[in-house]
């Protein structure tokens, strides 16, 4: 996958996890095809339907953002950690070296994750609900959370998204409906 590719969340392969406490469904890693332990990056919606811990991958930083569903609540064991993960569209980042436990606020959620190799990519996670400049990135993805946005001459509606790699892209995103969101993740050079 090299350039823009646009990607609807409906058509994503959903693959289950090991623990059966969930689902992935990826929308972008990079090198494509690069196995969990050797990716730069990777984007992906999961759902979590059961308390259990996450996997942990050392040398990675993570952002975890709540898309739908009750939420979980983050911790450590040792109690560095606690974070309720209950308000949709707030990034939150945490190291990939934590083991990490989760225990769901309710039933199954959806959250959005963007995972980097740390000393080689960083992620800067944006949310927006207003027209907005989107600097130059050579890589991210940008998924219209809620209603249709314009994303410099592409439309996006809802669920739907751009994605892009190894070519520097800049974007006008602007929303064409009332209480429009949408996430912009640029992936940045460490």
């Amino acid at each position: 996958m090299s350039g823009v590719q646009h990607f609807s969340r409906s058509t994503l392969p959903v693959t289950p996890w090991k623990n059966g406490g969930g689902t992935t469904q990826e929308i972008a890693s990079w090198p494509q095809g690069a196995a969990l332990d050797g990716f730069g990056w990777r984007v992906s919606i999961a759902t979590i339907a059961a308390a259990g811990p996450f996997s942990v991958f050392e040398g990675i930083d993570r952002s975890i953002m709540l898309l739908e569903g009750d939420g979980v609540r983050l911790f450590t064991h040792d109690g560095r950690i606690s974070h309720w993960l209950d308000a949709p569209h707030r990034p939150f980042a945490f190291s990939g070296d934590d083991a990490i436990d989760c225990t769901l606020l309710g039933g199954a959620s959806n959250d959005f994750n963007v995972m980097t190799r740390r000393g080689q990519w960083r992620a800067d996670v944006q949310v927006l609900d207003r027209a907005s400049a989107v600097d130059a990135a050579p890589h991210g993805v940008l998924l219209a959370l809620r209603g249709t946005w314009r994303l410099n001459e592409e439309a996006c509606r809802e669920g739907e998204g751009l994605c892009w790699t190894d070519a520097a892209h800049a974007w006008r995103a602007t929303p064409e409906s009332d209480g429009a969101r949408l996430v912009a993740v640029r992936i940045l050079p460490a």
